[in-house]
């Protein structure tokens, strides 16, 4: 299951010695500073109403939505085109304003901490922040000891939980039912316990400066899911997590959430892109993790074949749009002085072909492709403007030789540099392919993308055979009382030792044979209802994949929780 809340944590709690090597001594210096802060807007809780009236007006605009997604849907059941119209166009209209309200409601948290700003309240910040990393490492740890986290940030969990855990409970009555998220009403109490304000006070009387108080609690979880599969990318570097980087699928297959992959990103290079877009729904094909990860290495090998014969099978179009990359300039290019870069140089060429007054404005794009001429240069002094291959063929030889310093001629796949981009790629099928599967036990896929020279040490410690053992993988399974069995009393329990089953650990190694004549410990069966669940472990193979995070609310819930004691 995947579980997600909007906090992060000011201060960081640990200290840091430094060593001096010219003194030879270690200094210490202390970089957690514990402070406590009170904010009190019972006078005049202007910022409280603000946030809250701007929460409350998205809540209405997310129900609208949702009236008019249940319209769309009869919409598309009667089959009345102009009603499908309609409603699709109301969604979109519901959506977006709900949207932007949520992002006018997460600046609320960064106004706080800007200098300057009419509302700054660096204790305001503090508090929001601090609160919400105790939620959500709250929430970790609950999670810890029913399932396995699988990406953690500062507003939300992705975990997995074992199928046979509780997802949803339906309460009925006579006229209407109610469904609850079991893990989500679970997570939710854990909150109300731990961050309940409790001395919440209101206005009830201006004159004679009365006031109500309360209990507030206006932060609760939210549960995506069930999900099929989340794929989560490895680092190249040893003992490095990637962060913010996953895609999701539903369990029809499609992609429910991507995030943070070049797929995603303006100016990458697209020969990265359309391999990440062929190959993470490969992923869900394979009964096992070895046929898996063989149809995803088909999909990295088409590529790798493309680059090992230069893209002979494609036009020079077609692969110049593969290995282009884009970059916008923020700044005109006098402003840049002596910097180095792939988009400077870029720059400094195309003013070299299409003058000065073409590149003195900010805000230009620059389009590349990287060189192997001239050899030993750094990639930023190696970058040739794409545009160069779209003039005159005179005039490309011209400037190609003047800037990759050759005299004889040559085509556009000989210019460029294939070793480069074929080590870019072997990059994206690092992470995304070799190293996750050998951290899976699973041989390299790949086997032309060679593993990282850490990463061997850490295969031999999984195929170790001589390796220490962990003491639970001495015991073995107990088998199940026999309910036939007239021993067993009226709940299915049998309290008698089993001798052929029970074995000290004393014993262990010795070939069955017990030399001891204690007494033996009695290994006890229960079942729930007398009924058998057929589940082995206590993770099966279906785990269920759900996202859990704050319900509609984010830091300003967290801000209005806090600020009026």
């Amino acid at each position: 299951m995947l579980y997600e809340l909007t906090c992060t944590c000011l201060f960081s709690a640990s200290n840091e010695n430094v060593f001096c090597s010219y003194h030879k001594r270690v200094l210490e210096k202390a970089t957690t500073e514990y402070r406590k802060a009170g904010i009190c807007m019972r006078e005049n809780p202007f910022y409280v109403d603000t946030v809250r009236s701007f929460r409350d007006r998205r809540y209405e605009y997310k129900g609208l939505n949702k009236v008019w997604k249940g319209k769309l849907s009869e919409a598309k059941v009667s089959g009345n085109p102009i009603k499908i119209q309609e409603a699709q166009d109301m969604v979109v209209l519901y959506d977006s304003l709900q949207l932007a309200h949520k992002c006018i409601l997460n600046s609320f948290y960064g106004y706080l901490m800007r200098k300057g700003a009419r509302w700054y309240s660096m204790e305001m910040a503090g508090v929001v922040t601090y609160t919400g990393a105790n939620i959500i490492q709250n929430a970790c740890s609950l999670v810890e000891k029913i399932g396995r986290p699988l990406e953690l940030d500062s507003d939300g969990i992705w975990c997995a939980l074992p199928g046979s855990f509780p997802e949803n409970f339906t309460f009925r009555d006579s006229k209407k039912k109610l469904t609850v998220s079991y893990p989500c009403v679970m997570l939710n109490a854990d909150v109300a316990v731990n961050n309940t304000n409790n001395q919440y006070q209101t206005l009830n009387d201006p004159i004679n400066r009365t006031y109500t108080k309360h209990s507030e609690c206006s932060i609760e979880f939210e549960v995506d899911g069930p999900y099929k599969a989340m794929i989560l990318p490895a680092s190249k570097e040893e003992g490095k997590l990637l962060k913010k980087r996953y895609a999701v699928f539903n369990e029809d297959g499609t992609l429910a959430e991507l995030k943070g992959f070049e797929i995603k990103r303006r100016g990458e290079l697209k020969l990265i892109k359309v391999f990440q877009a062929e190959l993470f729904e490969k992923f869900l094909h394979g009964s096992t993790l070895e046929e898996c990860y063989s149809v995803v290495a088909s999909v990295a090998n088409s590529w790798l074949d493309l680059l090992d014969n230069q893209g002979k099978d494609i036009a020079d179009s077609e692969l110049l749009d593969y290995i282009s990359e884009s970059s916008t300039m923020s700044k005109s290019l006098a402003d840049y002085g002596e910097q180095k870069s792939c988009a400077v140089t870029t720059a400094r060429r195309l003013a070299d072909f299409l003058g000065d007054t073409m590149v003195k404005d900010k805000g230009l794009r620059c389009q590349y492709v990287v060189a192997c001429e001239p050899r030993g240069n750094p990639v930023s002094e190696r970058a040739v403007p794409v545009a160069i291959f779209e003039t005159d063929a005179e005039l490309m030889k011209f400037y190609l030789k003047k800037w990759c310093k050759i005299s004889s001629d040559f085509g556009i796949r000989s210019i460029i540099d294939w070793s480069y981009y074929k080590q870019r790629l072997s990059s994206a099928i690092q992470k995304i392919i070799t190293i996750p599967a050998a951290m899976q036990k699973v041989s390299n896929p790949v086997p032309r993308v060679v593993h990282p020279d850490w990463l061997f040490k850490k295969v031999r410690e999984k195929e170790d055979t001589l390796r220490q053992r962990k003491l639970v993988d001495i015991f073995s399974a107990v088998n199940k009382v026999n309910e036939d069995d007239p021993e067993n009393d009226a709940n299915g329990e049998n309290h008698e030792p089993n001798e052929h089953n029970v074995v000290d650990l004393e014993d262990f190694g010795n070939n069955g044979k017990s030399y001891g004549v204690g007494p033996r410990p009695i290994v006890r069966f229960y079942e729930t209802n007398n009924k058998r669940s057929g589940q082995e472990a206590f993770f099966k193979k279906n785990l269920i994949m759900v996202k859990v995070g704050i319900c509609q609310h984010h830091h300003h819930n967290l801000l209005m929780l806090i600020l009026k004691i």
